[in-house]
């Protein structure tokens, strides 16, 4: 009979075969437009305060309905993946996000905008959280690292692409905003291809679908030649109720507890920090004097460290693991952030801005990588989509922070807090976060329990796979 330890196994002693590249092509195109529609409403808000008459204020309410948004999809998203599974809700989640971006373009007021941006957060979180798990649980283990980067290097080039077609786009007449909205709906055209892809063999082990399970390995393994041997695997003791899932509070409970508790902290403060500067940078510098075609243009090429950022991820996360590089990577750009605030050169301005965007999303790339593996299978998207949702439930309130210090202490202020927020994610997972690379999820999960017992904690009861 096919075990968890089994199908893991399968998986993580496989080359990357074609049904792994045509799923790292698919989701890559789809985070393409996911990456490009996070920021579409941080690029056309210049144009809607001169339009629309927004305030500062404004911008800062349906930023947050966006962040609520997404932290309900991360939240109840990643719960209902690991109910139905990884391939149908990329699916579902999908179609949510392009549909509610493509209405975005009919926005005509704040209490528009704010429901339009809330319902296209819940789609775009809730995919991410999916995709992520689904990369963590299909690529084998000693690449799972290097696949995410190669996904996110991609989908990280729709920032700036639609970074420079709002540059062009939005100066041309008075509703030309709106072509950026219908931009970012393009992940439509990538359904078919989710469609297709392979279940994660992990999650249909796990739910007792012994034969889709096979039926999937068998898919992942074609194409790939002759294999090595299997490694023995350890067997559990008690199976798993058919069928059964997950119990949600284990992710409050033991071991699986403190690592919620530790990853709600650095998402909560990577997501300020994050959000912080990608989501204002262009209303702060025309709001600090630059004209809005300036701001654009200083955004638009900033956001050009965004795909070298994740590629930069790519000869560390599998070579370092993800805990020493987080810890480098938050502090680096702690510092750069503070640099950019502290200058009003252009030239300077451009150049610190290009690091931040390139660090910020060497560490998401390493981020995403490191949550899902530190979960069960059965839990993992649960708590993936939690802690992920909690970083994003704390960035309603974020935008209302950033536009509080600016009003209250002006704009350096601002950048000083967004370098406090990376220090508080470095000291974090400096402190409390465990090592991860080149390991099996399920030997992540055995060595987490192995240092509880050295703690005196005994062995911790579970009602999840050992994945």
């Amino acid at each position: 009979m096919l075990t968890a330890s089994a199908a893991a196994a399968r998986v993580d002693r496989l080359p990357i075969t074609r049904a792994h590249r045509v799923a790292l092509a698919t989701l890559a195109f789809v985070f393409l437009f996911e990456f490009g529609d996070l920021n579409t409403f941080a690029y056309v808000a210049p144009a809607l305060v001169t339009q629309l008459a927004f305030s500062v204020q404004d911008v800062a309410m349906v930023t947050s309905a966006a962040f609520v948004g997404m932290a309900i999809g991360a939240i109840f998203g990643g719960r209902v993946s690991d109910l139905i599974g990884r391939k149908r809700a990329l699916v579902y989640s999908t179609l949510l996000f392009s549909v509610f971006s493509l209405v975005n373009a009919a926005g005509v007021n704040v209490p528009t905008f704010f429901l339009y941006r809330f319902l296209t957060g819940v789609g775009l979180s809730a995919m991410v959280v999916a995709a992520t798990t689904y990369i963590s649980e299909v690529m084998p283990g000693a690449r799972r690292g290097r696949m995410q980067a190669a996904v996110m290097a991609v989908g990280l080039a729709g920032i700036p692409a639609m970074s420079f077609s709002a540059r062009g786009i939005v100066p041309l007449e008075h509703d030309s905003w709106r072509w950026v909205f219908v931009l970012g709906s393009a992940a439509l055209l990538a359904v078919p291809a989710l469609l297709v892809l392979p279940e994660s063999p992990r999650w249909l082990v796990h739910r007792n679908r012994l034969d889709a399970a096979e039926a999937s390995l068998a898919r992942l393994e074609a194409g790939a030649g002759q294999l090595p041997p299997l490694a023995p695997v350890p067997q559990r003791t008690t199976p798993l109720p058919a069928g059964r899932p997950s119990s949600y509070r284990a992710l409050f409970r033991g071991r699986t507890g403190r690592t919620t508790l530790f990853l709600a902290v650095v998402w909560v403060f990577q997501t300020l920090g994050f959000y912080g500067f990608v989501a204002w940078v262009p209303t702060l510098l025309a709001q600090h004097g630059f004209s809005v075609a300036e701001s654009l243009g200083f955004s638009a090429l900033t956001t050009i460290g965004a795909v070298p950022g994740a590629l930069l991820a790519w000869p560390v996360t599998d070579r370092f693991g993800r805990k020493v590089p987080i810890v480098v990577v938050s502090i680096a750009t702690a510092a750069s952030g503070l640099a950019y605030g502290l200058t009003f050169n252009p030239v300077a301005i451009v150049v610190f801005g290009f690091c931040v965007n390139l660090l910020i999303q060497t560490f998401a790339t390493l981020l995403y990588t490191y949550s899902p593996e530190l979960f069960p299978t059965g839990l993992r998207n649960a708590g993936h989509g939690l802690v992920y949702g909690t970083g994003r439930l704390a960035n309603i309130v974020g935008p209302l922070i950033v536009a509080g210090i600016f009003s209250a202490l002006g704009y350096q202020a601002v950048f000083v807090y967004i370098a406090a927020c990376w220090l508080i994610v470095a000291t974090a997972v400096a402190v409390f976060g465990p090592r991860t690379g080149r390991q099996a999820l399920e030997e992540v999960a055995a060595d987490a329990d192995l240092q509880d017992r050295r703690r005196g904690s005994g062995p911790m009861r579970t009602e999840s796979s050992p994945a």
